[in-house]
């Protein structure tokens, strides 16, 4: 393939698989923004991906085309009840956010993997039918070298995360839930003097991000792989969670660095097509996005600011 070509394929495989990622990344943005930590994004992410196939492979029949975006809702609010476990454990009962967010994430892919077992009696499920569709920007598509890399084939998914990163810039920064959210991971004592219900907002910041990393996860089922198995979310949530962190507890830094390490996925994807990587053993380019996270976290959190009170429970009356 030629550079120009090469562009045309990786550039939108990169947003592709960063969508799922921001998605994830910025639930994480909301619960560590209240203070707490959240470990259990990548089983957060399993839940999702499996709920989503599993509405998707239930309900084809039933919503048609509609049902990949319906099954984005479900494993939402699954997700986002299941992170109530985390938000119990770490809220009201003062447990250790990292052991809770580990737990989560065990607990997660073994529900899943017993559920896949046990409803489809194999390792993984049935392929979907409907899958997110791709589609072509109406105008826009057609401009000259910018529309082949950014409005063909893409998916609507895609759109949603990077509108969903700005949104989020405007409700954590330009809102009054914003700053009470963000006062709370600062500094839980004197939000609590300002007469803020500590542990309420902590309470929805969780379960806002158990929600978004259930979407992200149902979003890569249902573009990247089209079934769920042991190996469908595979490392993603500590992708996103590295990206958080990459990003500096940011809207917009999370995206920023979800596209970098989409890009590196993308990369490892179409190294075959490009010449300089051929002759590169598939295996490198395979653990190159999981090398750029462990890069990335070793380069940046100690330069990255957390919230001053994450990790940190919160007594009441506490000094």
């Amino acid at each position: 393939m030629t550079f120009i070509e090469v562009l045309y394929f990786v550039i939108p495989l990169t947003i592709s698989y960063a969508a799922p990622l921001i998605f994830t990344a910025i639930g994480g943005l909301f619960s560590e923004r209240s203070g707490v930590v959240n470990i259990g994004l990548e089983g957060l992410m399993v839940m999702g991906a499996f709920i989503g196939i599993l509405f998707n492979l239930f309900f084809a029949e039933t919503f048609g085309t509609w049902t990949p975006w319906l099954a984005l809702i479900a494993a939402m609010l699954v997700a986002a009840i299941f992170s109530i476990m985390h938000a119990v454990a770490s809220i009201t009962f003062r447990a250790d956010q990292v052991v809770s967010g580990v737990a989560i994430n065990m607990l997660g892919i073994a529900i899943a993997l017993f559920s896949v077992k046990l409803i489809f009696d194999k390792g993984q499920t049935d392929f979907i039918q409907y899958s997110i569709p791709r589609f072509n920007v109406p105008i826009l598509h057609e401009i000259p070298f910018i529309g082949p890399l950014f409005f063909t084939g893409v998916y609507g998914s895609s759109f949603l995360a990077i509108g969903l990163a700005f949104l989020t810039w405007f409700i954590v920064y330009k809102t009054p839930f914003g700053l009470r959210l963000r006062s709370v991971g600062e500094h839980p004592m004197a939000a609590d003097t300002m007469g803020i219900n500590v542990t309420k907002i902590r309470y929805i910041a969780v379960i806002i991000s158990g929600g978004l990393a259930g979407i992200g996860g149902a979003i890569y089922s249902q573009t990247m792989t089209n079934d769920f198995s042991h190996s469908t979310i595979n490392g993603q949530g500590f992708m996103a969670l590295a990206a958080l962190i990459f990003g500096k507890w940011h809207p917009i830094g999370a995206m920023g660095a979800a596209l970098f390490f989409g890009f590196a996925q993308a990369l490892a994807i179409s190294a075959s097509g490009i010449e300089l990587l051929a002759n590169v053993p598939s295996v490198y380019l395979h653990i190159l996005p999981y090398v750029l996270t462990i890069l990335a976290l070793a380069g940046f959190i100690g330069k990255a600011n957390a919230p001053k009170a994450v990790g940190q429970p919160y007594i009441k009356g506490q000094r």
